[in-house]
């Protein structure tokens, strides 16, 4: 490497580790202040709030990355042309293809980091985030069971219990749910029993009835049994159910789901295929957007009064961009050949950096005609 490439590139990184901090620092508080109000009015601990917090970092650096290189390479290049140095550099006859080369490996720098945190850091944050809501979930619950009082576990659900007894039995249970509203079912049970399996936190109740009040005709049915179970932490938001999401799937599984994985996930195959080639191209919209942005500020010449009409450009291009990613994502998952278009918005973005560069380097025209000028006339 260059004494120059380094020395841009080093410029470059600077700059994106001022803004990366800073844009990672204000994403992230924005979404740990609804965090904090959700989790602390559940009752949780403040450990609780910094484990969740922490475990949301990955997926908030994950999105401000290619922002922040972008940032980086629009100020940085703004500010080298502003003290010359580009066009010094320019002037010894460094093309715009070897003027972006520094930019191009600063860019991708940036695309590891992202494919580090695509691949590993983000899925293993969400699997442990998936746990934790899993524990906290049967925390919330277990709160729920207070002998002698009626409490409320989800609106619209009404439980109580007479006495606890030293063995853990829940003695003369009475359970409301009226949410639904075609439908009112009361459950009562002499006895029943809080487990806490794989699949989230449950009642089993012994020795009981269920009622249930039609709301349109009024007819009231009974059914008595001698067990039932009820899924008492299906009525918190936050209950696991042990199944891998899209989120929390392994690469290798998305880009080659099987039946079992399709089965487990809920979503289609073209679905889980588009979200596996998406962590393979995400990432490289990093460099698309680093190259973007020092490209445009390649366009034009030299002006007293500033980049603002390259900058704009960048900043529209960005934007194009952008809207093909949101485009791609809502149609890529549910196409046969969506997975395609994963790759639209860095393939686009990379594009237009090339035309960018190459137009900046054309050969550039005189305005004015020649015909009829001898050769001396010309030159002068």
């Amino acid at each position: 490497m260059s004494r120059f490439d380094r020395y841009i590139l080093s410029t470059l990184l600077g700059i994106f580790g001022f803004f990366a901090l800073m844009l990672v620092g204000v994403y992230w508080i924005n979404r740990a202040v609804g965090l904090f109000d959700q989790l602390i009015g559940d009752g949780q601990t403040a450990l609780v709030f910094l484990a969740f917090s922490a475990l949301t970092l990955p997926y908030v650096i994950k999105l401000v990355l290619p922002v922040a290189a972008f940032i980086a390479a629009v100020y940085g290049g703004n500010r080298l042309i502003a003290d010359s140095e580009l066009v010094v550099m320019q002037a010894t006859g460094f093309s715009p293809f070897r003027l972006a080369r520094p930019v191009a490996l600063f860019g991708l720098v940036v695309t590891g980091m992202m494919l580090v945190l695509t691949l590993a850091l983000v899925p293993m944050a969400r699997i442990a985030a998936d746990q934790q809501r899993a524990a906290m979930s049967e925390n919330i619950t277990a709160r729920f069971l207070d002998a002698g009082q009626f409490s409320h576990p989800a609106a619209g659900v009404t439980l109580y219990i007479r006495e606890i007894s030293t063995s853990g039995e829940l003695l003369d249970m009475f359970l409301s749910d009226e949410r639904s509203e075609t439908r009112r079912t009361v459950y009562t049970a002499g006895r029943a029993l809080f487990l806490r399996g794989e699949q989230g936190p449950k009642l089993l109740m012994f020795g009981g009835m269920a009622q249930v009040l039609n709301r349109a005709d009024g007819s009231l049915s009974v059914t008595r049994f001698a067990q039932f179970t009820y899924d008492l932490g299906a009525l918190l938001t936050g209950a696991a159910s042990g199944r891998r999401t899209v989120d929390t799937l392994p690469t290798r599984d998305l880009l080659a789901p099987s039946d079992a994985v399709v089965k487990e996930a809920g979503k289609s195959r073209e679905a889980l295929m588009f979200a596996g080639h998406a962590r393979l191209a995400d990432p490289f919209l990093a460099l698309a957007a680093a190259l973007v942005g020092f490209a445009a500020l390649l366009q034009g010449s030299y002006s007293r009064t500033g980049l603002w009409w390259q900058i704009a450009l960048a900043v529209g291009l960005l934007v194009a961009v952008q809207g093909v990613t949101t485009l791609a994502a809502s149609r890529g998952a549910s196409l046969p050949m969506g997975w395609l278009l994963a790759y639209a918005a860095p393939v686009l973005g990379l594009s237009l950096s090339v035309l960018l560069l190459w137009w900046a380097g054309r050969p550039r025209r005189r305005t004015r005609a020649v015909a009829g000028l001898t050769p001396g006339e010309v030159a002068a």
